[in-house]
């Protein structure tokens, strides 16, 4: 019988005046309540009741044992209700780690609006590309642009990710528009650096047919940063292949142009992700905070399955057939 359980029926014992009213309280037996005050008494090598055939009487010890246990049972119940009630109500602090483009050009937009609404909820928001952990972190939800697989965690796709292949207007009107793969060789391409492991991030470009191939193409500039890389993009230092997030501004703008679909990587790593830890009552504020990016990325006309980059008009069609020494693999995933 585990130390609470004890305190409950010594309890209703001191309430009931004998073991048999504290049984019925407590809904058990009298020789169950018995043993339970003689294994308290035990542990506290103190006499709670003085017993005789007919009556039961709290001891000193006992009456001043009884006021700190309800006290202490009081408090308990109070903490109990605050936290139930502070898992309905979506409030306290509430702390996001978000992957740093998706978290400048995407996430910190849309947090004056979530605040308004749920002017109970404190932010503290992370912006890195670092893969932490976030139980050890205690983050209560991190936005990421991959699939995390762990069992601790729970991960919801936000979106897919679209990838576009974007070049400056201006760029092209110096050097012309590729009219097939082997022109991407006498053009400049700006490669990006994940952080992570420090590889370059592949770069695939659509056959004759309007299937997505694996290219080696060698980038003449390098960045690690994806902003970075967007802006070089339209500053006209040559062709990038850019997530739609990255890509959105430039193209609404003008300051960039897609040559063509979209390209999406093999499910289900592929996306942006809202991951949390796995836990059996889901605390309001992570709760209304999903819903609330949920449907602020369906006016975007962003879902699980769906991105805007689906409805782009591309500014050129498909290229001509690829030459061999180009082409690598149709399977390669990012």
């Amino acid at each position: 019988m585990d130390k609470l359980r004890l305190l409950e029926i010594f309890l209703a014992t001191c309430d009931g005046g004998s073991f048999a009213a504290a049984a019925r309280s407590c809904g058990t037996d009298p020789s169950t309540v018995s043993k339970a005050i003689s294994r308290l008494e035990t542990q506290l090598k103190l006499t709670l009741f003085q017993r005789s055939t007919r009556h039961l009487r709290v001891t000193e010890a006992g009456q001043r044992y009884a006021v700190t246990v309800r006290k202490m049972m009081r408090d308990l119940a109070s903490c109990e209700h605050e936290l139930m009630h502070l898992n309905d109500l979506p409030g306290g602090t509430l702390r996001i780690s978000s992957a740093v483009c998706y978290g400048h050009l995407y996430l910190r937009p849309l947090l004056h609006a979530f605040c308004q609404r749920y002017p109970a909820i404190k932010l503290e928001l992370e912006v890195n590309d670092l893969h932490v952990d976030i139980i050890e972190s205690e983050i209560d939800i991190a936005l990421r642009t991959g699939y995390v697989k762990d069992s601790r965690l729970v991960a919801r796709r936000l979106s897919p990710m679209d990838f576009l292949t974007c070049v400056s207007p201006n760029y092209l009107a110096a050097y012309g528009t590729p009219t097939c793969a082997d022109d991407f060789k006498r053009h400049s391409w700006i490669g990006f650096r994940i952080k992570q492991t420090q590889q370059l991030q592949p770069i695939f470009l659509p056959d004759e047919k309007g299937e997505y191939r694996l290219f080696e193409l060698v980038p003449r500039h390098i960045t690690d940063d994806g902003e970075a890389m967007a802006y070089m993009c339209a500053d006209g230092l040559g062709f990038a292949q850019l997530p739609h997030f990255l890509a959105k501004s430039g193209l609404r703008s003008g300051t960039l142009v897609s040559l063509y679909p979209y390209y999406r990587p093999p499910e289900p790593e592929n996306g942006v992700f809202a991951i949390y830890p796995k836990r059996d009552y889901l605390p309001a504020k992570v709760k209304v905070f999903i819903e609330f990016l949920i449907s602020s990325l369906a006016s975007l006309g962003e879902n699980a399955n769906h991105t805007w980059a689906e409805n782009l008009t591309p500014a050129v069609n498909f290229p001509a057939k690829l030459p061999p020494e180009l082409t690598l693999c149709l399977d390669a995933s990012v």
